[in-house]
């Protein structure tokens, strides 16, 4: 599950009454803008938490919860001021490892997104990379591949040279398609469903499986 919390407000236990009910094994979260007086920093019950605070500037910031189950690995991102955040899923047995990723896309800041599509393309060649995030281009049109804008277009240009498929068809905020889902690979992500927001966020909820060792 996938969801953009601004404007939800301290709804922990919302988001711990969803988590709950529905068993998903990876929540993925975009600007929480939590402070300390929110207490989120502790995981919720039975998940690992990961999270990227922004640095230096208020708001911002993306988490992961992820299922204790799972073996996972969080990956250190050496630049300061870009919000993504990578964690790797062990594979069991002969299985392969799944490379989770969340990212904010801040408007009209091309040098943290330059940053961006460096690490992007240091770790696409992963055998199976699934990355969710908000990336602020309502400019974009997914179906056809195009976009008004330079920055918009410099970034289709980057997902299409890292062979990575756009998979949320509706919009997400509004009339726009703020809020997207990318894979690697033809069958990694499926049951992709847009709808439902937590507490006051102005974000349509997305939900997906990932085929693989994790399920939803």
């Amino acid at each position: 599950m996938y969801t953009n919390a601004r404007s939800m407000g301290n709804k922990k236990e919302e988001l711990e009454a969803m988590v709950k009910q529905q068993s998903y094994d990876v929540v993925a979260i975009t600007e929480t803008w939590w402070d300390d007086s929110h207490g989120w920093s502790t995981a919720l019950n039975g998940y690992k938490l990961f999270r990227r605070d922004r640095q230096g500037r208020r708001g911002g910031r993306v988490a992961l919860y992820l299922k204790q189950t799972f073996d996972t690995v969080g990956i250190e991102a050496k630049e300061d001021g870009i919000e993504y955040l990578w964690v790797r899923i062990k594979g069991k047995a002969n299985k392969a490892d799944i490379l989770l990723g969340v990212c904010y896309h801040p408007p009209n800041q091309e040098e943290e997104v330059d940053l961006f599509y460096n690490q992007l393309g240091n770790v696409s060649g992963s055998s199976a990379l699934v990355f969710v995030g908000d990336f602020n281009l309502p400019d974009t049109w997914w179906e056809l591949n195009t976009a008004e804008k330079r920055q918009s277009r410099k970034f289709l240009e980057s997902m299409q040279d890292n062979f990575l498929s756009q998979l949320v068809g509706e919009p997400t905020r509004g009339g726009t398609m703020l809020d997207l889902l990318f894979a690697n690979r033809d069958g990694l992500v499926g049951d992709v469903v847009v709808g439902g927001r937590l507490g006051q966020s102005d974000h349509e909820i997305i939900e997906f499986s990932i085929f693989g060792e994790v399920h939803q």
